[in-house]
């Protein structure tokens, strides 16, 4: 079966030195998500993006995520579980950073994303990268977050929030272990995909990516 790389850039996006803008010029089956303003950081409005993406997809995907993208994708992963191959979450941005309608800076009052996010394993073998001074994410939580979502965790060392200020803008190491993801994952028996990858109708409304934005709406009505 063809899976497709989907990139799933951060917080104002990637840029074509970054990692992942390098990484998706050599990947022929790689493509980014489209659809987000990357200026924007509302979680539902970015997770809608990326299940649409799965769902779009012919056959399963790899998630390589960054950031705040790590959050979105994981809620449409959450969702997509037989159309999700595996995930490669690299420094996650903290979630308490994040209110439902954008930044804290932004909107200080209101609920975190934190609360949005899956509280158990997800449905997809899944690497959390993080760095030991990520100034977005504490180690300690990263550690917590891939216990959550049942990830490996991949320390890296001292790399900052690896992105292009940082130095990250060819990364062999990224590609190695989205590799390695998908060599562990090779044989690695997906749920039944329907014609368009989506869930039952009747559960629907309970899914994610609906928790999501019924607490993003109940947030604007604050």
């Amino acid at each position: 079966m063809h899976h497709t790389t989907l990139i799933v850039p951060g917080f104002h996006g990637s840029g074509p030195a970054h990692w992942q803008t390098w990484l998706e010029g050599r990947l022929p089956d790689a493509r980014r998500v489209t659809g987000i303003d990357w200026e924007l950081p509302v979680l539902a409005l970015w997770a809608a993006e990326v299940r649409r993406e799965i769902d779009a997809t012919p056959g399963a995907v790899w998630i390589v995520a960054h950031s705040f993208g790590c959050l979105a994708s994981v809620i449409a992963a959450a969702d997509r579980p037989a159309k999700v191959a595996g995930l490669l979450l690299v420094a996650p941005a903290e979630p308490r950073r994040f209110s439902l309608l954008g930044t804290r800076e932004q909107y200080p009052g209101g609920d975190s994303v934190a609360a949005a996010l899956p509280a158990e394993q997800l449905g997809s073998p899944s690497l959390l990268v993080a760095s030991r001074n990520d100034p977005w994410l504490d180690f300690g939580r990263a550690r917590e977050l891939a216990e959550r979502w049942g990830s490996r965790l991949v320390d890296i060392g001292e790399a900052g929030h690896v992105n292009t200020a940082s130095g990250h803008g060819a990364w062999p190491q990224g590609m190695g272990l989205l590799a390695e993801l998908q060599q562990a994952c090779d044989g690695f028996p997906l749920g039944a995909i329907d014609d368009a990858g989506k869930a039952p109708a009747a559960g629907r409304r309970f899914s994610a990516l609906a928790r999501l934005r019924r607490q993003t709406r109940a947030n604007m009505g604050a």
